[in-house]
This record gives C-alpha cells, structure tokens and sequence, in this order.
C-alpha cells in the first residue's frame, strides 16, 4: 500500500501576516499562505494567514518527520510561544498538522520491499512538551486514496 505523508508546524491568524509573524520569529517559514487566497469564485472565503515549517521528506515515519521540524523550532520556542499566545488571542493559534495519504498510486514504486514500514508513529516527551510550551494543537488528516469499488 504506497503511503505518501508529510507533516508541518504552523502558526495561524486572521490578522497577522506570514511576513509579520517572520519578522517577530526571526526565522524565515518552508511556507506560508495569505488569508483569501484559496478561494476567488463566487467570493473570497477567508482563510488564516499561516506561517509553516514543513517535513516533506519522503522514505520517513512521522515522527521522524516531526523530530525534523522540532530540530529547526526548538532553539525558538520562547518567541514561538510569545507568538502562539499572542495569536490565540485574535482567533489564531498554533498547530502541528500530519497529513497521511494511503494508497497513494502516484506514490507506487518498484522495489517496495526496500521502503521502511512507515505505519507506526509516536509523539515522544520532547514533542509533548514543546507543543505544551507553545500552546500547540494536533491536528491528523488521512485519506484513503483507493479507487471505489464498483458493487454493480
């Protein structure tokens, strides 16, 4: 069963721009969005600007994936948390979003018995805790992407 997965760290607002939050950090985001910006027709829906630091690496479990994005983070996490705080109280906030993807066919390759078993995973202390100090939700998507069977 191919699974494509990735996770991200973000901090969200309807008021605070990515560019903003960049400056308040001072670490630059993997990504960002801008409030509005999905949606065009019929008209705009609002969405929050978010500030991003994401783990696409393919080949990892998810907890390694967040070990990869906490390494980046830790050495910030007292502005993370000023910033968290400060953004819960305009409706924003801060999330850890895994987003797990299974029976991926653009995700199938040959030599399957070489990719690792990436089913499993944890949030271990240091994870609990920075959430913690950062007032951090978890937030998990999966999605099966298997073709419908038809039962005629």
């Amino acid at each position: 069963m191919p699974l494509h997965q990735y996770a991200y760290f973000a901090l969200f607002s309807r008021h605070t721009s990515a560019d903003d939050m960049t400056s308040r950090l001072g670490l630059a985001p993997d990504e960002v969005s801008v409030r509005g910006s999905r949606f065009t027709e019929p008209a705009v829906v609002p969405v929050d600007h978010s500030w991003m630091v994401a783990c696409r690496d393919p080949g990892l479990r998810v907890d390694e994936q967040i070990t990869r994005i906490l390494d980046r983070l830790q050495p910030h996490t007292d502005r993370i948390s000023e910033l968290s705080r400060h953004l819960a109280g305009t409706g924003g906030g801060a999330v850890l979003h895994v987003v797990r993807y299974f029976n991926d066919s653009d995700q199938a390759q040959s030599g399957a018995s070489d990719i690792p078993n990436l089913f499993g995973w944890h949030l271990d202390r240091p994870v609990l805790d920075f959430l913690s100090a950062t007032g951090a939700e978890l937030s998990v998507d999966e999605y099966d992407m298997a073709e419908a069977e038809d039962t005629g």
